[in-house]
């Protein structure tokens, strides 16, 4: 609240100081939100609580034996999924709040400690063998499920992740910086992947089933379809334009999405990519000639950044007016 307007307003005569005090007062009493750093904290609790556990068993493994180990993460695991299961609020095609404070983070938990206890029956017991799909699919079943049973957006994220993994992609900063861009196979599939995503996010608006789910399904589906198009830009020689037409249509699609949702978050990730793509044409062109492509290639860059500023400035001021 601006007590400074109300200051003005005692001082012009047109309130009294008794109001002013008490608006005073009220503000001096205000309530400040704990919300989003109590969340913050329940979410590193969880996360440090699965690391500690790994940890400890890591540490211990020779005097607690697999057995009880396996048992003991069955356990937690159970009881969290019970809890859930107990105190969930009845299945609904549209948003479903959580019940109290702790049940998003006891579900998280849950998921957690089941993905840990699949990976040990795998790398301790060889429960799948050879067959290293079934390791990552059966998880991402159990996520999918409780994405949507439990109307939780934190575990669809883990299972859109687990779907990467079983398609052999690992969706992570440091994965994505060191993956071999030059595969042919991992380029197909990223765009696979994407086009997948980007679909269920237009089924879940279009049927409304869980419709708020589709910013989660298009924020992952539009950041790898459009590294796999720029990926491909970059490694082939003689299909780059094809990869760059296919870029720029994505990006008109999402484009269009933005503007009808009024995001400026879409708006400035597909200009970004955009930009890469059609700076990837320029370089490729400016490479080929003999003379005057160093300054042909700074005076680009310098426009072109200024014109991205621009339009980036207008389209979010069009967005705040509408």
């Amino acid at each position: 609240m601006n007590t400074d307007l109300f200051d003005q307003l005692q001082k012009d005569g047109l309130i009294s100081a008794t109001s002013a005090e008490k608006v005073r007062t009220v503000e001096a009493g205000k309530l400040f939100s704990l919300h989003w750093e109590l969340k913050t904290i329940l979410y590193l609790g969880v996360l440090l609580l699965s690391g500690g556990l790994g940890i400890l068993v890591y540490k211990n493994i020779d005097t607690i034996g697999h057995q009880v180990i396996l048992l003991f993460i069955a356990a937690v695991c159970g009881c969290c999924f019970y809890y859930c299961m107990k105190h969930k609020p009845p299945f609904s095609r549209q948003k479903v709040e959580a019940p109290n404070g702790f049940y998003d983070y006891v579900l998280l938990l849950g998921c957690l400690l089941f993905i840990t206890f699949i990976t040990y029956l795998q790398v301790q017991y060889n429960v799948f063998g050879t067959r290293y799909g079934a390791a990552t699919f059966i998880p991402l079943l159990v996520l999918t499920f409780s994405a949507y049973y439990f109307d939780h957006l934190g575990i669809l994220s883990m299972a859109i992740t687990n779907l990467a993994a079983w398609m052999g992609i690992t969706v992570s900063p440091f994965s994505v910086m060191s993956m071999d861009l030059s595969d042919e196979r991992l380029i197909y599939t990223g765009v696979l992947l994407g086009g997948i995503l980007v679909l269920a996010a237009f089924l879940s608006e279009w049927k409304n089933f869980k419709p708020h789910f589709g910013f989660t399904y298009r924020n992952f589906g539009m950041h790898i379809f459009l590294i796999a198009c720029t990926a491909g830009m970059c490694t082939s020689e003689s299909l780059y334009p094809a990869w760059f037409l296919l870029e720029i249509l994505a990006c008109w699609y999402f484009y269009v999405l933005a503007i009808k949702q009024r995001s400026f978050y879409f708006l400035l990730i597909l200009t970004l990519y955009a930009y890469v793509g059609l700076s990837t044409v320029v370089v490729r062109g400016l490479v080929d000639m003999r003379e005057g492509a160093i300054e042909l290639g700074m005076l680009y860059f310098v426009a072109s950044a200024i014109g991205t500023a621009v339009f980036l400035i207008s389209q979010n001021k069009k967005m705040k007016k509408a």
